[in-house]
């Protein structure tokens, strides 16, 4: 079935505003509701996409409080925190990470106007001491009553939306698909809009094909590629 015209406008908007440059990465959150929850987050603030680190047997799954935003935040799986963090460090992105250590600061004080990457812990146990120093800096969310810490999913979606805070602020807020370089804008306005010809595509190593104004395919394809977006 075609990508109607409305359809393919509504996701080129939500796509110009995106943001490869804000992103955060979860070591060991395992539990489905927290990890539904912080891409159903990343999702509102404009977050691209976002990075996992899992053990060895746990399979991240999702549950109805994602509302299908994992469809629309890629999840990036690593094998272990120090490829994650080596592999952020590569993209340039400045790494906070969450603890209540003596040279930790409030969370409001940093400026996320650069690439920035939350590290967020485990529910129970927090961040690792091997990602706890390789952090660039390390950030507090101060609590007025009796509990030390807020749940990982609220935790993380109070760093998201001050980072989203300032940028707004400062009027770096992408809204025109500058948040992202043209090769990778593309790349995803095909994978979001034709899903399964995107895996058809890659099955078969080749290019995906140009996309018309209102989000036609201009290419002949074969009638088995012609899926359902």
């Amino acid at each position: 079935m075609p990508l109607l015209p409305r359809r393919f406008k509504r996701i080129k908007h939500v796509l110009n505003r995106r943001m490869s440059n804000l992103t955060i990465l979860i070591e060991e959150v395992e539990k489905p509701h927290n990890l539904s929850a912080i891409l159903r987050t990343c999702d509102a603030v404009g977050v691209l996409e976002a990075h996992a680190i899992s053990k060895e047997s746990a399979i991240p799954t999702f549950n109805s409080t994602a509302q299908g935003s994992q469809k629309w935040v890629k999840l990036k799986k690593h094998e272990s925190i120090e490829l994650a963090i080596g592999y952020l460090k590569e993209q340039g992105f400045i790494l906070y990470g969450t603890s209540l250590n003596a040279s930790a600061k409030d969370y409001r004080l940093p400026d996320y106007r650069q690439p920035t990457a939350f590290l967020m812990g485990a529910e129970k146990w927090g961040l690792s001491d091997s990602a706890l120093k390789s952090v660039d800096e390390s950030i507090f969310i101060p609590m007025r009553g009796m509990v030390q810490s807020l749940n990982v999913s609220v935790a993380s979606a109070t760093l998201l939306f001050e980072a989203l805070r300032q940028r707004e602020h400062y009027g770096v807020i992408p809204n025109d698909g500058e948040g992202l370089n043209e090769a990778l804008y593309d790349q995803t306005l095909f994978e979001w809009s034709y899903p399964e010809v995107a895996k058809w595509c890659r099955d078969e190593g080749r290019n995906y094909p140009k996309l018309g104004t209102n989000g036609e395919i201009l290419e002949s394809l074969p009638r088995t590629s012609k899926f359902r977006c």
